[in-house]
C-alpha cells in the first residue's frame, strides 16, 4: 500500500475551519429560531450556505493536507456535489434545531440523517480524486467513521438547539460548544481518512483535468474563513439592530400606552377623565344597564385654594381622588371632570343602593385630611341621576346629576339630592346659557353699566366702576351671577374680561374728550389675572384709546392677590409699571398676611359689602371696618367702602375716615349716557334724590344687586 503523509499546517487550519463552522452553526440557529416567515427562511438559506461551506472546507482542507507520492487533482463536478451535500446537511440541521421542541426520537432521527449527510459529503469528496484502482476502505474504520458522524451529529444538534433556546447564552459556553463540535467533526474526518488504503501503482485520475492542490488549499481556507466571518458579522449586526429595534418598539409601545392613558385620565389625580367617563356611559346605556351617575362637588375648596395656595389645593384633590378610588367597586367608575368636580358611574339595582354609595362618598370626604402638617376639613355636595329614569344619553344624565348637585348646595351643602323633573328647567337653562356665551360675545350682546363712587367728605363724584351685563335676546338683561360662573368653567372669562377692559377704556376716552376727567375701575377675574396676555391687553387698550394710565384702576380681589403672593407681586409691579392704579377688592373676606399685603403695590383698599351691611345695627363688623380703615390709612392707601345702602352706614364710614363710598344709597349702576347729567351737575351733599330718580328710570323693576366681574370657584 502507498503510504501518505499530512501537512501539519493544513491539519491545524482544518481544525480552525471546523470550529469556526460549528460556531457559525450555533449563531445561525439562533437567528433562524428568533425570526419569522421570510426573514427566517433567508437566515436558513444563508446560514446553510455558510455552515455547509465551512464544514465542507474543513473536509477538503483535511484532504489537501494528505499527501501521496503522485500528482493529485480533484474532479470539479464531484467536488461540487460534495459541497452541495454539505449545504443540504447544514440546512437540515438548522431547520431541525430551530424547532421549538426537539424530543429524543426526533433528535435520533436527525442524527442519522445529519450523520449520513456528513459521511456522504466526505466520501463523495474522496471520490473526486478518481483513484485507479479505487480506494480500498478498511471495514472497521469505515464503520467507525459512520458511527462517529452520527454521534457527532446528535451531540451537535442537541448543543445547537440548547444554546439557541437558552435565554442567556454566554459567549464562553458557545465557544466551548463550538470547539467540541468542531474537533468531533475533525475526528470523524481523519478517522475516515485513516480507513482509506491506496494500492501500489494507484494513480489519481483527476490529476490531469481536475483541480490542483498547489493553490486550492489557500483559496478554500481564505474563502471559507472569509465567508464564515462575513456571516457572523452580519448576524451580530442584525442582532444588534434587532435589539435596538426591540428597544425602540418597547419604548414606542410604552409611549403610546402613556399617551393613551393621558388622553383618557386626569393628569393630576390619574382618575378617568370626562372623555373616558362618556365612553363608559355610552357603553352602559347601550347595554341597557341600570346605573346611577353621582356628581360630587367639594364644598369649601375655593377657601382652601385662597388660604393655602394651589399647591395645597392640588394635594387635597389627589387625596380625595385616592380615597374615592380605593373605595370603588370593580364595576364602577370614579372620574374627575375638572376643578373640584368628581363623577361616579355606579351600577345599581335600587335608589337605596345609589344613596348608600353617595353617603359613603360624603363620609370619605368629611374625614379630616392632613397635608403638609396642616389639617383640612371639607365637605361635599352630591347630585344623583339614575338611568334610565332620569335620562337616556350621557349629556342629559350629566346635566341632570349636575342640577341635583346644585340643589344639594342650595339646601345647605354637605348632603345629597336625587334629580327631580322640576330641576330640568334650571339644568336646561344652564346648558343653554353656557352654549350661548361665545356667540353672545361675538354678537356684542354684553354691555357695561357704571356705578359711581363719591367722596365721603365732599360728596363729589370721584369715579365709576364698570359692571358687566348680558342683554340676552330671549331672557332680557342677565346679571353676572348667572353667567360669570359659566364663563369661568369654559375659560371664556378671559376673552370677556379683555372685552370689558377695552370697552371701559373706550368709554373713559370718550368722557375725557368731553372734558370730564373721570376715573374708571375695572375688575380682573382670577383666570384673567393668571393669563400671560393680561399685561399686553392692558397696554394695548391704553394705547388704542389714548387713555392716560393713572385714570384706570384695576380691581383685584384679596383672595386672588394672596393666592400666589410671588406671582401677584410680580404681575402687580408690571401693571403698576404701566402707570395704572391697583385696588385690593373685597378686603377682609380672605386670609391676608399683613406682611405680604404691605409688599403689594396697591393704591386702594375696598371694604367688602358684607361688613358694611350690618354697621347700622351696631354689629361687631363695625370694629372690623374701623380696623380696616385704620390699616389702610397707616399704609397710605385710599379706602373705599362698597355696599352703602343707608344714611347710617354713610355717616359711620365718614366718621371713621373712609375716603370713597359706593352703593345704592349714592348711585346704582347706570349706562354711560345717564352719568353725563351727574358729571355736569352733581346734587348737593346729602340730597341724591335726582340721581336715584335718574337711575330708577334706566333700571326699571326691582333693585339690581351690586355685582362685577369678580372671580368665583365653580360651585
Amino acid at each position: 500500500m502507498i503510504q501518505g503523509s499530512y501537512s501539519p499546517g493544513l491539519v491545524a487550519m482544518s481544525i480552525v475551519v471546523a470550529v469556526a463552522a460549528a460556531y457559525t452553526a450555533i449563531d445561525m440557529a439562533r437567528r433562524v429560531a428568533s425570526t419569522r416567515d421570510r426573514v427566517s427562511r433567508g437566515w436558513l438559506v444563508g446560514g446553510a450556505c455558510a455552515m455547509g461551506t465551512g464544514i465542507w472546507s474543513m473536509h477538503f482542507v483535511g484532504m489537501l493536507a494528505f499527501r501521496l507520492p503522485m500528482p493529485m487533482g480533484y474532479d470539479p463536478g464531484i467536488t461540487l456535489l460534495s459541497w452541495l451535500i454539505g449545504i443540504a446537511a447544514s440546512a437540515f440541521a438548522l431547520w431541525l434545531t430551530a424547532r421549538r421542541r426537539l424530543p429524543p426520537h426526533l433528535l435520533a432521527a436527525g442524527a442519522l440523517v445529519m450523520g449520513a449527510g456528513i459521511c456522504g459529503m466526505h466520501y463523495t469528496g474522496m471520490a473526486a480524486m478518481r483513484m485507479q484502482p479505487a480506494i480500498d476502505y478498511q471495514p472497521w474504520l469505515f464503520a467507525a467513521s459512520i458511527v462517529i458522524a452520527v454521534v457527532v451529529s446528535g451531540v451537535g444538534l442537541f448543543l445547537i438547539h440548547f444554546l439557541r433556546s437558552a435565554r442567556r447564552c454566554l459567549l464562553r459556553l458557545r465557544a466551548l460548544a463550538a470547539l467540541l463540535i468542531g474537533t468531533s467533526i475533525v475526528g470523524m474526518h481523519y478517522t475516515a481518512m485513516a480507513a482509506a488504503r491506496f494500492p501500489l501503482g494507484s494513480i489519481c485520475g483527476a490529476a490531469q483535468d481536475g483541480l490542483h492542490s498547489d493553490w486550492l488549499a489557500s483559496l478554500i481556507i481564505l474563502g471559507s474563513l472569509a465567508g464564515l466571518t462575513i456571516a457572523l458579522v452580519i448576524s451580530v449586526l442584525d442582532q444588534r439592530l434587532e435589539a435596538r429595534t426591540a428597544v425602540l418598539a418597547t419604548s414606542l409601545a410604552y409611549a403610546n400606552q402613556e399617551l393613551s392613558h393621558a388622553a383618557l385620565h386626569d393628569a393630576l389625580t390619574r382618575l378617568p377623565n370626562r372623555r373616558l367617563l362618556e365612553d363608559r356611559l355610552v357603553r352602559a346605556i347601550g347595554a341597557n344597564a341600570r346605573f346611577a351617575l353621582i356628581f360630587m362637588d367639594l364644598d369649601g375648596f375655593k377657601t382652601v385654594n385662597d388660604a393655602f395656595g394651589h399647591h395645597m389645593g392640588d394635594l387635597l384633590l389627589v387625596e380625595v381622588a385616592q380615597r374615592l378610588g380605593a373605595s370603588r367597586r370593580h364595576s364602577d367608575t370614579i372620574s374627575r371632570q375638572g376643578g373640584d368636580e368628581f363623577v361616579a358611574l355606579v351600577h345599581i339595582e335600587t335608589h337605596a343602593e345609589a344613596e348608600s354609595v353617595a353617603r359613603r362618598m360624603l363620609d370619605l370626604v368629611r374625614q379630616p385630611i392632613t397635608i403638609e402638617n396642616q389639617e383640612l376639613n371639607i365637605s361635599a355636595s352630591v347630585g344623583i341621576a339614575v338611568h334610565p329614569d332620569d335620562g337616556s344619553d350621557p349629556a342629559m344624565l350629566l346635566s341632570n346629576a349636575d342640577a341635583a348637585m346644585y340643589r344639594a348646595k342650595e339646601r345647605g351643602r354637605n348632603g345629597h339630592c336625587f334629580f327631580e323633573p322640576e330641576m330640568n328647567a334650571r339644568a336646561l337653562t344652564q346648558l343653554q346659557l353656557g352654549q350661548a356665551l361665545t356667540p353672545a360675545l361675538e354678537k356684542g350682546e354684553f354691555f357695561l353699566l357704571y356705578q359711581p363712587k363719591y367722596g365721603a367728605l365732599d360728596n363729589e363724584l370721584a369715579g365709576v366702576e364698570a359692571l358687566v351685563r348680558w342683554n340676552h335676546p330671549g331672557r332680557g338683561v342677565i346679571g353676572p351671577d348667572e353667567f360669570i360662573p359659566l364663563a369661568e368653567r369654559t375659560g371664556l372669562v378671559i376673552e370677556l374680561g379683555a372685552w370689558i377692559l377695552d370697552e371701559a377704556c373706550r368709554q373713559l376716552a370718550e368722557w375725557h374728550r368731553r372734558g370730564q376727567r373721570m376715573r374708571m375701575s375695572v375688575n380682573i377675574s382670577v383666570l384673567q389675572f393668571g393669563s400671560p396676555r393680561l399685561l399686553d391687553d392692558v397696554q394695548a387698550c391704553l394705547a388704542r384709546h389714548a387713555v392716560q394710565p393713572e385714570y384706570l384702576t384695576l380691581e383685584i380681589t384679596e383672595s386672588i392677590a394672596m393666592r400666589d403672593v410671588e406671582h401677584s407681586q410680580h404681575m402687580l409691579r408690571q401693571l403698576r409699571g404701566l402707570g395704572v392704579e391697583i385696588s385690593i377688592d373685597d378686603f377682609g373676606t380672605g386670609y391676608s398676611s399683613l406682611v405680604y399685603l404691605t409688599r403689594l403695590p396697591a393704591s386702594e383698599l375696598k371694604i367688602d359689602r358684607a361688613f358694611v351691611q350690618n354697621l347700622a345695627e351696631g354689629h361687631e363688623d363695625a370694629a372690623i371696618v374701623a380696623a380696616i380703615i385704620a390699616l389702610g390709612k397707616a399704609l397710605g392707601l385710599t379706602v373705599t367702602a362698597e355696599g352703602v345702602e343707608t344714611p347710617e352706614q354713610q355717616a359711620f364710614l365718614t366718621r371713621q375716615g373712609c375716603d370713597l363710598l359706593q352703593g345704592f344709597l349714592l348711585g346704582q349702576p347706570v349706562p354711560a349716557d345717564a352719568l353725563h347729567a351727574v358729571m355736569d351737575s352733581v346734587p348737593p351733599a346729602g340730597d341724591r334724590r335726582q340721581v336715584c330718580a335718574l337711575e330708577r328710570h334706566h333700571q326699571p323693576g326691582t333693585r339690581p344687586r351690586e355685582d362685577s366681574l369678580r372671580t368665583r370657584a365653580a360651585i
